[in-house]
């Protein structure tokens, strides 16, 4: 399935990975219809930023809402689905939040996408899902175990996602994506952490557990994954990893960006950074042959390379000062 002409509705478009997505398939060709979530203010979160801002529908709304859903994927052909509350701390304190927006959400765009008769939906997973790595790379037979409240709503809504693919034969696609990053990420995660607290001149380096590995992507290499699998009629019904095959620790990360950026400030350990030890994800390895197989997608983006670029965005006196790297950011 060509994604040019199709008329395309991608939730949580004002999101990191959203904001991208819908500059690819706005340069593919799509008819594309960016829902932000609803705010009294008329703030479009990172859909702001986009150069291609005027030639897409932006909606405001919230995918809590099953009314809502069901009028806006109402003459849609394709769902991209990544809405979601995405932050493992916050789910500590708040976790009710994430089964609303998660699960219930995701049952709410699946109901509309059916009633509606949409060609496709591909619901974004996370590879958090699959907790510590029992053996590596992570396929995706590999077990799944909810580490935290996040992962939990994560894993519940997988399973909603993929029970209309079996009850009432929705046309659905199942994609789980390694650890992204690259411009616009949130100041929650720990590559826009390090990068903002060194290029504002932070006497200490301040991080959680340094020992973690993650399969990381720049955001460019994700967001084709996630187009490949859309195009693809062999994945109907599959869950797909996204990811480079690769890990890397988290303290080989801060030594690249301090590389990068000339950088020899030292790293103090935060407790409020660390995760209770049974909700740590220890390590985490991509499998990433399935999509290979099934669409040719390849990355095309080094670990370096996707720094670099991340780097050159966030220290831009523009786009730095939206950051508050002083906070810790839950």
């Amino acid at each position: 399935m060509k994604l040019s002409n199709k008329k395309i509705l991608v939730t949580g478009a004002d999101g990191f990975i959203g904001s991208h997505l819908t500059e690819m398939l706005v340069h593919k060709g799509a008819d594309v219809l960016a829902l932000s979530q609803y705010n009294s203010f008329n703030n479009w979160g990172w859909l702001e930023d986009i150069a291609c801002k005027d030639d897409v529908e932006i909606a405001s709304g919230d995918i809590r809402d099953p009314h809502y859903c069901k009028h806006i994927t109402k003459n849609v052909d394709i769902i991209f689905h990544l809405a979601a509350l995405i932050a493992i701390p916050y789910s500590y304190v708040a976790p009710d939040s994430y089964v609303d927006t998660n699960i219930k959400g995701t049952l709410n765009i699946c109901q509309a996408a059916l009633e509606n008769n949409c060609q496709r939906v591909i619901h974004t997973s996370t590879s958090e899902v699959y907790g510590t790595a029992r053996y590596v790379p992570i396929d995706e037979k590999h077990p799944i175990l909810p580490k935290s409240p996040y992962s939990a709503s994560k894993i519940g809504a997988d399973c909603m996602a993929m029970s209309f693919f079996n009850s009432f034969k929705l046309p659905l696609i199942i994609a789980r994506p390694f650890n992204t990053f690259g411009p616009r990420q949130s100041a929650r995660a720990i590559i826009p952490t390090i990068i903002t607290q060194i290029a504002k001149g932070a006497s200490e380096l301040k991080l959680g557990d340094l020992t973690p590995t993650r399969d990381l992507n720049y955001v460019t290499d994700t967001c084709r994954g996630f187009i490949a699998v859309a195009e693809s009629e062999s994945c109907l019904g599959e869950i797909v990893n996204i990811g480079s095959n690769s890990e890397v620790t988290m303290a080989q990360v801060v030594d690249e960006i301090k590389t990068i950026m000339d950088s020899n400030v030292n790293i103090v350990t935060e407790q409020q950074r660390i995760r209770p030890e049974k909700s740590e994800v220890f390590r985490l390895w991509c499998d990433n042959s399935k999509i290979k197989n099934l669409t040719g997608f390849q990355p095309k983006y080094s670990l370096k390379q996707g720094l670099e670029k991340t780097i050159a965005w966030l220290t831009e006196p523009a786009n730095l000062k939206k950051y508050k790297a002083h906070i810790y950011n839950v």
